[in-house]
């Protein structure tokens, strides 16, 4: 009998956020925070979270954003595309 009157507590022993999957969704997370703040567009991703899935894979959920803010994102990235020397060739190289 586990104690006086206490029903025994079904308690997990693994824990998401005791991961390295989970930190680096999280740091993926804030370093994305961090530049949509810069950016002014950080009331745009309300729903902005790290998050890990049933086979303990982290992602970050961008959750929804309006055509407007899509638009905005795609802009920026031409942007950055086109601001390094060659934006074709380091975007094709950096992609897994």
């Amino acid at each position: 009998m586990p104690g006086k009157g206490r029903p025994e507590r079904d308690v997990p022993a693994w824990s998401p956020t005791n991961t390295a999957e989970w930190y680096q969704a999280r740091e993926a997370t804030t370093a994305l925070r961090d530049v949509l703040t810069a950016v002014g567009l950080h009331r745009e991703f309300p729903f902005l979270r790290a998050d890990m899935n049933a086979f303990g894979l982290g992602y970050v959920d961008l959750g929804r954003i309006s055509p407007d803010t899509a638009r905005r994102i795609a802009h920026l990235l031409h942007l950055g595309l086109a601001a390094t020397s060659n934006g074709a060739e380091h975007a094709t190289e950096d992609q897994p």
